[in-house]
């Protein structure tokens, strides 16, 4: 019996990579092995069968895959990293590392670029960066020369590997269970509330969790700029904004989609992120009878809240005054996330209110303190606040 022909060394793949993608263009389909096969004939060549799975499962990850990135991606990691040297970074869950390996010029922009395509963004001199959600559940952002000294930059946030409910959050380490009990009284009480925190803290794996707490008759419509929430509950409508065209025409904002959002029978509305003058439109919403609404807003801190909505509201017209009326009868409580030896976790729940001198402030409800919720000024509010809203679902009695 004959040996396998070994494997095609690392200097092989970019040459037959172009083949296979020439192949591809003049006979659409998938990256297989008969595909893999025609292709290497054409050079004279023949694998073994270890040989041949083994290249079409490197040529898959190169085409449909993050190519020299695939090897990395694993359980527990997070987010993928290109820097404009060349270097690779990974999050496995206790911080950013060096995955020890370094990508030319050449192999960062040709990855930037594809995986663009593949979400559908334009990636090139004219338009040097994209933000973009792949089939694969990736979010991806990349930036090119010369906005970047060196090479591109790519930064890929990786799904978990299944949806995580607040059960598995308090596994986790994330919530301790008074914590979660909390959160689903929240929910529970259709009272409205933002997750903030920094990047990075699993704001939208803590608001998904806390989406799938929503009882099953209610209607929940989610306006994102990318699809980012994945959400455990049979009626979730999904909004995506869309950026213009080579021409530059035909950009959808979250500010139009949210009003689009009140014409579709929503019982809950969910802007993934406030980034924007969009805040406008949501507070707006949520005062015009749409109880339980929410998102996220980047916040440092939970007292940083209040200042970041101005800052925000800013951008969408509304001066402090104005934006702390309407955030005072649209927006109760801030659910603020943070970093504990390396885990993410929940650290406090505020309450917004006006403050005496009309302006807008956050004051603490709960705060984590070693896995145990200690009071704070706000507890006793916060608890009247969600036995009324109990009481008014279960009727008289």
């Amino acid at each position: 019996m004959s040996a396998a022909a070994p494997s095609l060394p690392d200097d092989d793949l970019a040459p037959l990579l172009e083949l296979v993608r020439d192949d591809l263009v003049h006979v659409p389909g998938t990256v297989d092995v008969p595909r893999i096969v025609r292709v290497l004939r054409r050079q004279g060549r023949v694998l073994g069968a270890a040989a041949t799975l083994e290249f079409t499962a490197r040529i898959r990850d190169h085409v449909d895959g993050l190519g020299p990135l695939q090897s990395l991606v694993a359980p527990g990691v997070t987010d993928l990293l290109v820097n404009d040297d060349g270097t690779v970074w990974v999050d496995d869950g206790d911080g950013l590392r060096s995955a020890g390996s370094r990508l030319d010029p050449g192999q960062a922009r040709d990855l930037a670029v594809r995986l663009a395509t593949t979400g559908g963004r334009r990636l090139d001199d004219a338009v040097p960066w994209a933000d973009a959600h792949l089939p694969s559940g990736i979010r991806f952002h990349a930036v090119l020369p010369p906005l970047s000294p060196g090479g591109a930059i790519l930064s890929l946030r990786l799904p978990a590997a299944g949806r995580l409910d607040l059960t598995d959050l308090e596994d986790l380490g994330a919530l301790s269970p008074d914590a979660r009990a909390a959160l689903q009284a929240i929910v529970t009480a259709r009272v409205p509330f933002l997750v903030t925190g920094g990047t990075g803290t699993g704001k939208s794996t803590l608001l998904a969790a806390m989406l799938g707490e929503v009882p099953h008759d209610e209607r929940i419509v989610v306006v994102e700029d990318v699809l980012e929430l994945s959400v455990d509950h049979p009626h979730v409508v999904h909004l995506q904004s869309r950026h213009a065209n080579s021409e530059g025409a035909g950009a959808v904002d979250l500010t139009a989609l949210v009003r689009q959002s009140l014409r579709m029978r929503p019982d809950r509305i969910v802007l993934g992120e406030c980034r924007g003058g969009e805040v406008r439109e949501l507070l707006q919403a949520l005062n015009t009878g749409h109880e339980g609404g929410c998102g996220t807003v980047h916040a440092n801190t939970a007292a940083d809240v209040p200042s970041r909505l101005e800052a925000l509201g800013a951008l969408g017209g509304l001066d402090r005054a104005a934006l702390a009326s309407q955030v005072a009868s649209a927006l109760e409580v801030v659910i603020h996330l943070g970093r504990r030896n390396g885990t993410r976790a929940l650290e406090e729940i505020a309450l917004l209110r006006r403050g005496e001198d009309g302006l807008l402030v956050a004051e603490t409800a709960l705060r984590d303190r070693e896995g145990h919720l200690e009071e704070g000024p706000a507890s006793c509010a916060l608890a009247q606040r969600l036995a009324t809203a109990g009481a008014h679902r279960r009727g008289p009695a």
